[in-house]
């Protein structure tokens, strides 16, 4: 294993605002599309794997925000990234092509965003027109910018169309502000939205999906692209080996939402770049 005799360790940490590469620490970490508290425990034994794959430590650090993240790794304040698939083209215009996506969910390959409402005059997009409306951050693509792509596609411009557009910062803090009436509507990523169902923290007879995207890629867990070549391939090997028939594959997967990892490439993510610079999103 890489960085032989370190003890091979996971922790939480802040980020410190001078922080160079750490030699045997690997630091890691994600959009906060989710609680804090909700993306600590779904990294926790991922980490663990990760750092035993790799023989480094690895330091999990929280970020306030998307731009945050994007800023963390291009840089040099963090190592890997999970990002969505925006995000992942923002860091690598940032910083001139030099981010390089590893591996994503196999479900990232068909991702799709929800459109949600309480209202029973709400029906399809059109129905939106004069309605308040929430997005998640502004930096999401499941929770902004391929929503707003679709909804421009539907000749429904957010800005001038509805009455007021919000923007909640993660996708549970949408479904928050739809179930209590501070919007009409709101969109989010469909994996939350089945999670949040899944666990009975939304009811869906009250909350409904009134429309389903069609799909795009998205999330990747992505570094930058002057990473030692053989940890590269240390990390993307230990996130292909992940087996739902083991103890530990089944609950890193499930933590994380996912059949199985996959590889990816930039070239996957052209279709959201497009459609960042024709909503003005991407300059």
């Amino acid at each position: 294993m890489l960085a032989a005799g370190f003890a091979a360790a996971f922790t939480f940490a802040s980020l410190p605002a001078s922080a160079q590469a750490v030699p045997g620490v690997l630091r890691v970490s994600a959009i906060p599309d989710e609680a804090p508290t909700e993306l600590q425990r779904k990294f926790k034994p991922l980490g663990e794997y990760l750092a035993k794959a790799t023989g480094l430590k690895v330091v999990f650090t929280p970020v306030t925000d998307y731009a945050a993240s994007v800023e963390g790794l291009v840089n040099n304040k963090l190592d890997m990234v999970w990002f969505g698939g925006f995000t992942f083209v923002q860091a690598n215009a940032r910083s001139g092509g030099k981010i390089t996506p590893l591996v994503q969910r196999a479900e990232d390959e068909k991702f799709r965003s929800v459109f949600i409402t309480a209202s029973n005059d709400i029906k399809q997009l059109a129905d939106l027109k004069g309605k308040t409306f929430s997005f998640g951050s502004e930096s999401s693509t499941s929770g902004h910018l391929m929503p707003r792509s679709y909804l421009l596609a539907a000749k429904i411009n957010p800005d001038t169309d509805m009455k007021r557009i919000a923007f909640s910062g993660a996708h549970d803090a949408t479904v928050a502000a739809v179930a209590g009436g501070k919007v009409d509507a709101g969109a989010l990523n469909i994996s939350v939205w089945e999670k949040l169902v899944a666990e009975r923290k939304v009811d869906p007879a009250a909350v409904r999906v009134f429309y389903t995207t069609p799909s795009y890629y998205d999330y990747n867990w992505s570094v930058r692209s002057d990473m030692n070549a053989a940890l590269k391939k240390t990390i993307t090997d230990a996130f292909l080996a992940l087996d739902p028939s083991t103890a530990e594959g089944k609950e890193i997967l499930a933590l994380q939402r996912a059949t199985k990892f996959v590889p990816t490439t930039p070239a996957n993510y052209t279709t959201i770049e497009a459609a960042a610079r024709n909503a003005g999103l991407l300059k």
